[in-house]
């Protein structure tokens, strides 16, 4: 439980319905952002030849990482909210 509160101390501070929704859109709206800038790196990387598919391969793994991160940080805050995990 220590590891996850350090991985996810955003997901741990939830008090009322209100800090619920706040939290979720955060996480919901970083996964767009880093979604649109990764995106938009790819694209301009993607006029490299052999270096914009490495470069687009990378930038597709660091995606996957931040979606699977604000997915389980979004798990965890309900989790909290409902006072399953503490």
């Amino acid at each position: 439980m220590d590891m996850l509160k350090k991985i996810f101390p955003y997901s741990f501070s939830v008090k009322d319905v209100s800090a619920l929704v706040i939290k979720i859109i955060v996480y919901v709206v970083a996964m767009v952002v880093g979604g649109l800038l990764l995106g938009l790196i790819g694209l301009i990387s993607g006029w490299i030849p052999v270096l914009g598919a490495v470069i687009g391969w990378i930038l597709g793994v660091i995606g996957t990482v931040i979606e699977v991160y604000c997915v389980i940080g979004i798990v965890l805050v309900i989790l909290v909210f409902l006072k399953v995990l503490k």
